[in-house]
């Protein structure tokens, strides 16, 4: 920001806080000011990124407590200076430092340029210790906002059922502090959680970090997710399976289900019970019931012969017909 601005920019006035506020209020005024409008809040509102700018440059300097002080002491100098045209490359100031002058019994007329020795920014510089004024640093595009803290980055793993049906749980951070952290229902294995303002706080006044939690979910030993559906392998006798029945099928945190199987069902056939699956706010899902037929892996010499019985029984039909025929596809 050059010089000049100082005199010509009243920076409480843009805040809309007294010259004796504290810098509680200024903060406050800031944040409140800030998020009404910031560029993200107001996309395309060219009149709003103007007065987003015009309030993080009057926050940059007032926040400082050292530019602070040397803006009250310019502001208090530059009551009524007015800047003059000069000669080429150059501009006039009057009034200003006539004050300086006392000896002499009238005002000093100081000229300046735009950086070259003898300029007004050296004569500042001598006076306050040298460097210039209102530079700063972070904000948004540079435009002299409070940077945002750090993210804390943390993780958690979850069991099976806690995960479809969400909890809260208490996760210890790396300065010791215990946070609360809740986790909604459905959520899925690698998800992240983010935990707005739980993270580092500003280093210069701004919003705190967020905490940011990754989910990890165990493997549960029947059940599997399938986006917001939960699928189940189910066993089925080769007589239920050829003859038909009605089994029972588990669900998730509830009764079982009693499912139909029609005779003649074959093995990886899926059964569907509707909205028996996760729950979350996208939607709920079904329970996806896999038939897998059971073959015994050992019978007695009576269910062998029953079985060899009902093979000369039954259609002389090669199940893998099909299969040969498009193999070589």
């Amino acid at each position: 920001m050059a010089s000049q601005d100082w005199f010509d920019k009243d920076f409480y006035a843009v805040l809309g806080v007294s010259k004796d506020a504290s810098d509680a209020d200024i903060k406050k005024t800031y944040r409140k000011l800030a998020r009404q409008y910031h560029p993200d809040s107001n996309p395309g509102n060219t009149a709003a990124e103007s007065r987003f700018k015009e309030i993080s440059e009057a926050y940059s300097v007032l926040s400082d407590k050292e530019q602070r002080a040397e803006y009250d002491q310019i502001r208090a100098m530059g009551s009524g200076a007015r800047f003059t045209a000069g000669g080429p490359g150059q501009g006039g100031f009057e009034d200003v430092f006539g004050m300086f002058n006392q000896s002499s019994g009238g005002r000093q007329r100081v000229r300046f340029g735009q950086g070259g020795a003898g300029g007004f920014e050296d004569i500042l510089g001598g006076m306050f210790g040298g460097g210039g004024f209102g530079q700063s640093t972070g904000g948004y595009r540079g435009f002299g906002g409070p940077t945002k803290g750090n993210d804390v980055l943390a993780s958690t793993t979850l069991e099976f059922r806690t995960a479809i049906a969400g909890d809260t749980v208490k996760l210890t951070q790396g300065n010791g502090r215990a946070v609360n952290v809740r986790i909604p229902a459905g959520v899925a294995d690698g998800q992240k959680i983010r935990l707005r303002g739980r993270g580092e706080p500003s280093p210069d006044g701004g919003e705190s970090g967020d905490l940011v939690v990754t989910v990890h979910v165990r493997k549960h030993p029947v059940f599997e997710r399938d986006n917001l559906n939960l699928r189940v392998d189910v066993p089925v006798t080769f007589a239920e399976a050829a003859l038909g029945a009605t089994i029972e099928v588990p669900t998730l945190g509830g009764q079982p289900v009693r499912l139909k199987v029609a005779p003649g069902t074959p093995s990886g056939r899926v059964l569907r019970v509707k909205g028996r699956g996760v729950t979350t706010k996208n939607g709920t899902g079904d329970l996806l019931a896999t038939v897998q037929v059971a073959v015994p892996s050992h019978m007695s010499e009576k269910a062998r012969k029953a079985v060899e019985a009902l093979a000369e029984a039954l259609p002389n039909e090669d199940p893998r017909a099909d299969l040969m025929a498009h193999a070589a596809d």
